[in-house]
Parts: C-alpha cells; sequence; structure tokens
C-alpha cells in the first residue's frame, strides 16, 4: 500500500495539472505548475537523506508506519487549496514522506525475504506502485485534481492499518541485542512450522563481524564499502537519466504536443495498464533470468525506442512532414518503452539496493543512494521543459537513448549477479570477507517463484 501511494504520488501531476490549469479554484501559472511537478521529487531527496538514521534508530517497521500520517496530511492540504501554496505545501510534505518511504521498503524487504525468492517477492512493491500509476491515470479521466488528491489521502488508511499487522525486520532486532523479538519476527515470516534456528545462527554471527567494530561516517568512504556503495548510485543515475520520470510525469503533455491520433487521457491508461503488466512479467522471470539478463534486455528496449521516437518528433517538427498516418507511434514508442523500464531498470536497483550494501553501513548507505535517486529525479523532472525548449522534442528522447546506451556497458562492467544469494553471501563477495558458512536452504524456500506454466 506504501509503494502504491508512492506510484500514486508520482503520477498525480500528469492529469491533475490539465484541470488545475483550467480551475475557477485555483489559479496556477505554468511555472508554478512545473514546481508543482518537481516540488515532490526535490522534498523526496530529503526523506532519503533523513530515511537513513531513522530506519537504523527507530526501526525499519516503525519508520514506514510513522510515514503514513504527514502522507494524509499532506493530501489533504492538496484538495482543500484555495491558493497554489497550498498544494506546494502538500506536494512537499508527500515527497518528503515518498523519500523515506523509498529507503525503508527496499531495506524491509531485503532484511525480511529468503534469497531463493527475494527478487519475485522484492519486484512486488515495484508492481504495486504501478498499480498506485494506473488508479490516478484511470482515475484523473473522471475527477478533477482535488478530488484525486481526497483519492490519494484515503489511500493511507489500509496503508497505516496493514503495517500494524507486520513485524520488525529480524536483523534490527539482532543489531539491538533483542534476539527473542528477532526469534519472534523471524517465525512470523516464515511461518509457525519453519525450522528458523540455522537462518537465526547466521543472522547473528553476521550482526557479531558487523559490530566487531565501531562504525562511523569516515568508514561509509572506505574502499571496503564504497564499491557497492558506488554500484548503487550508478543504477539509481541510469534510472533516472533514462528520462522516465519526464514520462511519467508529463505524459498527457506528451502526446498533445505529439499530435497523437489517440486521445490523451486514453493513452495514459494505456501507458498505465502496460507499465503495470510488465512488472509482473519481471516477477515472473527475475528469479529464473537473474538480475543483469534483465537489466541487458531493458537498457537495450529503452535505447531503441527513444531513439524512434526522437526520430518521429525530429521528421514532424524540424523536416515539417506529415506524420498523421503514424499517430498510433508515440503510444507504441512509450508503451514498449515502459515495458522495458518496468522489466529491469526500475524495479532492480531498489532492489539491488536492499541487497548489496553490507549491513553495518546498510541505513546511511541507503540513505545516500535514495537521497541521490530524487536529486536526479528532479533535476530530469524540472529541467524537462526547458531541455525540449532548448534542443526540441527530439534532441530530448535522443539524448536519454544515449544514456540508456551506456547503462548498458556499466551493467555488463560493474553490476554483480545476485540471484540466489544469502545476504551473507553477497556482502562477503562486495566486500572481500570470507565467508562463515554456506546458508542451507530451507524446504520451504526451495519451491519456485511461480508456477512453470506462468
Amino acid at each position: 500500500m506504501g509503494s502504491m501511494i508512492i506510484g500514486f504520488s508520482s503520477a498525480y501531476t500528469s492529469p491533475a495539472l490539465e484541470t488545475m490549469q483550467n480551475s475557477t479554484v485555483i489559479s496556477v501559472s505554468k511555472e508554478q505548475a512545473s514546481w508543482i511537478g518537481s516540488l515532490m521529487p526535490l522534498a523526496a531527496l530529503a526523506g532519503g537523506v533523513i530515511g537513513g538514521p531513522l530506519v537504523d534508530y527507530m526501526g525499519r517497521r516503525m519508520t514506514i508506519l510513522l510515514i503514513a500520517p504527514p502522507f494524509f496530511i499532506g493530501w489533504i492540504l492538496i484538495a482543500s487549496a484555495r491558493i497554489v501554496h497550498m498544494v506546494l505545501a502538500g506536494r512537499a510534505l508527500c515527497g518528503l514522506c515518498v523519500g523515506i518511504g523509498s529507503l525503508a521498503f527496499p531495506v524491509y524487504l531485503g532484511e525480511t525475504i529468503q534469497p531463493e525468492v527475494r527478487g519475485t517477492l522484492g519486484l512486488f512493491p515495484t508492481a504495486i506502485g504501478n498499480i498506485g500509476i494506473l488508479i490516478c491515470y484511470l482515475a484523473g479521466k473522471y475527477l478533477d485534481w482535488s478530488q484525486l488528491a481526497y483519492l490519494g489521502a484515503a489511500l493511507n488508511i489500509p496503508f497505516f492499518v496493514l503495517m500494524l499487522i507486520i513485524p520488525e525486520t529480524p536483523r534490527w532486532y539482532i543489531s539491538r541485542g533483542r534476539t527473542e523479538n528477532a526469534r519472534k519476527a523471524l517465525q512470523w515470516l516464515r511461518g509457525k512450522n519453519a525450522k528458523i534456528d540455522t537462518e537465526m545462527h547466521e543472522i547473528a554471527l553476521s550482526d557479531a563481524e558487523t559490530q566487531s567494530d565501531d562504525s562511523n561516517l569516515r568508514e561509509l568512504f572506505t574502499m571496503k564499502y564504497m564499491k557497492a556503495i558506488l554500484i548503487s548510485l550508478g543504477l539509481m543515475t541510469f534510472q533516472q537519466l533514462s528520462g522516465i520520470n519526464a514520462v511519467i510525469f508529463y505524459t498527457v503533455s506528451i502526446f498533445h504536443s505529439s499530435g497523437s491520433s489517440v486521445d490523451e487521457n486514453l493513452s495514459t491508461i494505456i501507458v498505465g495498464v502496460v507499465n503495470f503488466v510488465s512488472t509482473f512479467i519481471a516477477t515472473a522471470l527475475i528469479d529464473r533470468t537473474g538480475r543483469k539478463v534483465l537489466l541487458y534486455i531493458s537498457s537495450v528496449i529503452m535505447t531503441i525506442t527513444l531513439i524512434v521516437l526522437g526520430t518521429f518528433f525530429y521528421v514532424r517538427n524540424q523536416l515539417h512532414q506529415d506524420v498523421s498516418s503514424l499517430g498510433w507511434l508515440p503510444l507504441m514508442c512509450i508503451m514498449i518503452y515502459l515495458l522495458g523500464f518496468s522489466l529491469a531498470f526500475g524495479p532492480i536497483p531498489w532492489l539491488m539496493m536492499g541487497e548489496i550494501l553490507p549491513a553495518k553501513i546498510r541505513g546511511s548507505a541507503a540513505s545516500i543512494c535514495t537521497a541521490f535517486n530524487w536529486l536526479c529525479t528532479f533535476a530530469v523532472t524540472k529541467s524537462f521543459q526547458n531541455i525540449v525548449d532548448a534542443i526540441e522534442a527530439s534532441g530530448t528522447f535522443w539524448l536519454f537513448g544515449c544514456i540508456c546506451f551506456a547503462g548498458l556497458f556499466f551493467v555488463v562492467i560493474c553490476v554483480p549477479e545476485t540471484r540466489g544469494k544469502s545476504l551473507e553471501q553477497i556482502e562477503n563477495k562486495m566486500t572481500g570477507r570470507r565467508s562463515v558458512r554456506t546458508r542451507r536452504m530451507s524446504s520451504i524456500a526451495n519451491i519456485k517463484p511461480l508456477p512453470n506454466g506462468c
């Protein structure tokens, strides 16, 4: 539910800005509209910074639980706004919660899911986030900006209630010396009949090694940990500089400027459906093919579709050719582009952030990576229209295409494969530490992620 609200928040401006700028209740200029779109990722940057200390000191679960009330207040501010500053304040508050949540969710999941199915289950939040985007697009066809914000507020109620049910992560309890709480949490997560002694012992050994010496900010940037941090930062960079949030935030505007023969609002709904379905394709494949193969495919698909989309705009706007017979092409390109993005570069950087960052620095390093991700999101979202004005839509999409192509080489050279490995095995490889033991797979974890027929 938290991921659904984040998806809803990301997509809100696409349908809402159209009705907001034509509203008699509130007056919004073109510049103010760009700030409404870009303020959320800017505030999420701050949320990413404070989220690291929060998940370390308050716990993963409590941090996630406490973002629901301010999320609700932010949406109410937007819904009841009569001046644009109330909308901006609401977007800033929601953005702060988005930043904290986007850091806390992968850390929680990375510490609680068995390695054999971590890829499959770890992608479900992204899939549910895409449901949030789809709900926003569908509702935006029938609701104005204020009614849409009330819907965003309503989503926080089941989110808060459901977070009361689940336990804290066993690894956080162990790090605080609360062994009995950790045992109860792990038993709840694995099932009441599961044998957890081996896993408890491994978590305790891993915690003992990470607590063997004092952690400080200077150690965060030592060579021992820098490799994992740089890989995570690199994945976040190519995720955002692929232009994804510019496409999500301004979907309606892109279709309008392309002269597409398909209705803009209908196009956004189709895009939302594709975004949603493609994540489930990734869910079915990730624990079979691995992270790297999906990242390869994702890079190639995004590169080709962005180059084709840029060429369409070039022929239409620079060469002034009649492309009315190709009015379906922008929709097709964006659909395939989102398919490629949701297949790997959308969910995998967040999934791998929870996997490859060592336990000792996981909170603070995840804070840096999340803040950097939202910094890139803000830069792309705020500058998108300026880039289009400077180098035209064709040049903008070609630029994003070149960045996606560069991302392919980054994955080939730098990104490790983490499929089927425990967090301890991954950490040993990333830090060069000798493995304490090989984790024995439980009978439950041996079950295949999804039926072969899927």
